[in-house]
């Protein structure tokens, strides 16, 4: 194993699994615990690479804030970037701005605007508390992590694994190329249909993005 692929370990594999579901049910616990008092809350997802100073994060600062205005509080992942912006936006509306911080091994430092904060190891039981106590998703553009959110939550959705709720994709030239590649291919390849377009949909504006879900989620 070279040192490139020894960086990248999170768990030691060789250790005893069954010890691990102590740290399991215990993330899963807390958050059962603490996240409650945050519904109704919009997930927003982006890049945590977006800088303050670009329009992207002064746009999620902006739906932030009209979001809690309009009676929601917002999660973010509780890093950087765009999550910084989603909490920024959140708390200076004086709303519930939750920061579902994951642990990674380059330390993503958690932001200082989340004034309720989870820490989590394991991805996929921080996955479980965005869907499940989210009325909706705002994707803001971003890289490998925030596609996994966006297909994730279409693919619950699409199968009926989880209610319906909006996906709203933010900044049409960002997600252009996507969308154009998923209509000429993937619909040409019939692996989906033209009515899974439905599922999402695309805006950009804040204001654009928070209409829809005051329109579509009754809470």
């Amino acid at each position: 194993m070279t040192m490139l692929e020894k960086q990248y370990i999170v768990d030691d594999l060789t250790l005893d699994d069954s010890w691990r579901m102590f740290q399991i049910m215990a993330e899963f616990v807390k958050g059962f615990e603490t996240m409650p008092d945050a519904y109704p809350a919009v997930s927003i997802f982006g890049s945590s690479k977006t800088k303050p100073q670009s329009a992207v994060y002064k746009d999620t600062v902006k739906v932030s804030r009209l979001l809690v205005e309009s009676g929601f509080n917002v999660i973010s992942g509780g890093g950087p970037g765009v999550m910084e912006a989603a909490n920024r936006g959140a708390a200076a509306a004086k709303g519930k701005s939750v920061g579902l911080h994951i642990e990674l091994p380059s330390e993503q430092a958690p932001n200082k605007y989340a004034n309720i904060r989870l820490n989590f190891k394991y991805f996929f039981i921080r996955k479980v508390m965005f869907v499940k106590y989210s009325v909706a998703y705002i994707i803001m553009p971003g890289g490998f992590g925030t596609l996994d959110e966006l297909f994730e939550a279409l693919t619950l959705i699409q199968t009926k694994r989880i209610r319906y709720f909006p996906v709203i994709l933010m900044d049409s030239q960002f997600w252009e190329g996507l969308l154009d590649w998923a209509k000429t291919t993937l619909i040409k390849a019939r692996t989906i249909s033209e009515s899974d377009f439905d599922i999402f949909n695309i805006v950009d504006t804040p204001e654009e993005a928070v209409a829809i879900i005051k329109r579509r989620v009754v809470v």
